[in-house]
């Protein structure tokens, strides 16, 4: 019996399907994968790749900047307030915004900048 999987961000529903798995990282577990049958479970998300291996089709990718996951009855929903789907992901956009993380880190060395280049980085290899 497949998972039944959404991933939601305030604008919208980003994916919606049955998966056979879905493989995420969590802020203080590390990372955790989700099969039929799975304990419930509740936790936060750091910013990291969710991925989705789905009942057909190929596999999902989808960068996620924080937020929450909840399993309960074979039913998995990632809640983030800041989600993306590799194909919706401009990598130009995110080869700059890692460019400009990199050389805010070199003047100065702070968390906004951290963030920021952690951002891109999961962005990027959430586009491939």
């Amino acid at each position: 019996m497949p998972l039944e999987v959404q991933v939601v961000s305030p604008e919208r529903i980003l994916w919606s399907g049955e998966a056979d798995m879905v493989l995420t990282r969590t802020v203080d577990g590390g990372e955790i994968a989700f099969l039929n049958g799975h304990a419930p479970f509740v936790g936060a998300l750091g910013i990291g790749v969710t991925r989705i291996r789905p009942a057909s089709g190929d596999d999902v990718a989808v960068a996620v900047h924080g937020g929450f996951v909840e399993v309960s009855e074979n039913r998995v929903s990632v809640l983030s307030d800041v989600a993306e789907l590799a194909g919706d992901i401009d990598r130009a956009r995110a080869e700059e915004a890692r460019t400009r993380a990199e050389a805010a880190l070199r003047q100065e060395h702070d968390a906004e900048a951290e963030a920021a280049l952690r951002r891109a980085h999961v962005r990027l290899e959430a586009a491939g």
